[in-house]
């Protein structure tokens, strides 16, 4: 039997429970890690999101789990050795989705939550004359915090509110031309140990997700952003072509630069670095 370890927050669970589902014998094993313990900083105040993945880590490489499911977008840009992404699933709705509080209306008033850099860089330029705060918590814990009148609006992952059940809870989506997703939002990443399971990942991994994931985490990695830097990637496979969009933002966020490019999708990784370093050049031609 093949044992899954996830993080023991509901959306985590129930992704895992997806990856389960495919694989068919298998056991989950769930912990609390420490980005789910931290609440009351930021995520840059703490480490960032590899928070969300070292228990995990720990219990792969002591093989008390055979498979880790993160979230893509959780997961650091290096992984430790011996503990590759071997699988990468089928991609949900990437896009951001705006939620106001049961049954209200939005109150612009008070601030829009959201939880990365990416947003909040993102979300001045929509909403100039709205405040952006931080929020930190699972998705039902942000839910509480909109509707007990903290925050007149959340932006969260569509996926993760889909996969939860709570659709009905979105008052519109943002397209990637408004938002642009986080590198990875939408896919479910799972991990394992070098040469092992490897029937398992080739069960798991959905070939389209794999090339975008490639290109979109080339291009986080080779302008040094983490999980928590104001940069985006997002990618679109057609067949034998890519198409990837990125975001770039000055260390003093003054300067915001978008662009594209396309090529075949065996370039994934080399499309992702070339369009980091067109548009770091472009904007420092623009500072």
């Amino acid at each position: 039997m093949i044992k899954v370890g996830s993080r023991d927050s509901r959306l985590a669970v129930v992704q895992a429970e997806e990856v389960c589902r495919a694989l068919g014998d298998c056991e989950l094993v769930t912990m609390k890690t420490t980005g789910d313990m931290v609440l009351d900083k930021t995520l840059d105040q703490v480490g960032g999101k590899g928070l969300f993945v070292k228990e995990l880590d720990r219990a792969l490489a002591q093989g008390r789990i055979d498979l880790a499911v993160h979230s893509l977008k959780d997961v650091p840009m290096e992984q430790p050795a011996g503990l590759p992404l071997i699988a990468y699933t089928r991609r949900a709705d990437a896009r951001d989705a705006l939620v106001l509080p049961q049954g209200g209306t939005w109150d612009k008033a008070k601030p829009i939550g959201c939880a990365s850099a990416r947003r909040r860089v993102q979300l001045a330029a929509l909403f100039p004359e709205i405040a952006v705060k931080p929020v930190r918590g699972n998705v039902q814990t942000r839910l509480q915090k909109l509707d007990s009148g903290e925050y007149g609006a959340l932006v969260l992952a569509a996926a993760g509110l889909h996969r939860l059940g709570l659709q009905d809870r979105i008052t519109r989506y943002f397209s990637p031309d408004e938002l642009l997703p986080a590198a990875g939002q939408g896919i479910l990443a799972v991990q394992g140990r070098a040469g092992e399971l490897e029937d398992a990942a080739r069960l798991l991994d959905d070939a389209d997700a794999r090339v975008c994931a490639l290109a979109e985490r080339a291009f986080i990695r080779t302008l040094g952003g983490g999980c928590f830097a104001p940069v985006a990637a997002y990618a679109e496979a057609e067949g034998a072509y890519l198409h990837l969009r990125g975001l770039y933002v000055t260390a003093d966020e003054r300067t915001v630069v978008r662009g594209a490019v396309t090529g075949r999708r065996e370039q994934a990784a080399s499309l992702g670095r070339s369009l980091a370093l067109q548009l770091r050049t472009q904007a420092e031609g623009m500072v």
